[in-house]
């Protein structure tokens, strides 16, 4: 059996294609015509901001790839500062000889192509490029690639530092062109906190004080609380139900 790298708490896999190579996300396969307004860094900005050399909005609606073989495990319209967003999951053989994996997130896009569980190839639409929610940012691609594939949309919760992602431009360049394998590799997926999250956190990680010793249950709506509160009242005015047999014949 093959040994994979990587940090992984998954509650089910899937197979997906070994990436043959990584290109960038747009201009593909060499990001002809575009550039990044704004670069990776530590505890700062944990992705790159692509742009068209055009400026401003002329790269709007522009196609947006996906930088190797992989399977999407998000995609939604997030909303909350990120609009719509597509995360795949790489896996790849690395310099060691061990399968490795990386998450690519593809952010503030105009429209996404793909859906969830999809299977996806290099250099494929995964969407184009927009302006975040509400058209609030000037046109661009926010993306990222994470070692640490547990973050999904929730950062504040891992270290913003090479243990969890990627330079992406580095990482690409690194590993532009990878060995030929035409097989299938099993993948984890439902990694993410918001999948799973009760899960046991790692000693890296600063918990949020309400999420310790208790289980994360969802909000319930005012009109259901309504619901349940006149449903019990019902049974309280309810006169005792008749015994069983069972019951009189044990005296209960």
């Amino acid at each position: 059996m093959e040994r994979s790298i990587g940090i992984v708490n998954a509650q089910s896999y899937t197979s997906a294609r070994l990436a043959d190579g990584f290109d960038y996300p747009v201009g593909k396969p060499d990001a002809d015509g575009y550039y990044v307004y704004r670069g990776f860094t530590q505890n700062g900005h944990l992705g790159e901001d692509w742009n068209g050399d055009g400026g401003g909005n002329s790269d709007e609606g522009d196609p947006i790839y996906s930088i190797a073989n992989g399977i999407v495990v998000f995609s939604e319209d997030y909303k909350a500062g990120w609009g719509n967003v597509v995360i795949i999951r790489h896996a790849y053989r690395g310099k060691s000889g061990q399968i490795e994996f990386v998450d690519s997130l593809y952010g503030h896009l105009k429209v996404r192509s793909v859906q969830l569980g999809q299977q996806v190839f290099r250099g494929q639409t995964v969407g184009t490029m927009g302006r975040g929610p509400y058209r609030m940012y000037t046109a661009h691609l926010h993306f990222e690639i994470r070692k640490d594939l547990r973050v999904g949309m929730h950062r504040d919760f891992y270290p913003k530092t090479y243990t969890t992602y990627h330079s992406p431009r580095t990482f690409i360049e690194a590993h532009r062109r990878l060995r030929f394998e035409n097989r299938l590799m099993r993948v984890p997926i439902n990694t993410f906190l918001r999948s799973n999250p009760n899960k046991v956190f790692t000693d890296v990680i600063e918990v949020p004080e309400k999420m310790i010793g208790s289980t994360v249950r969802p909000e319930v709506p005012e009109e259901l609380v309504e619901v349940i509160e006149a449903e019990a009242d019902v049974t309280a005015a309810t006169p005792e139900k008749t015994k069983s047999f069972f019951e009189k014949l044990f005296g209960n």
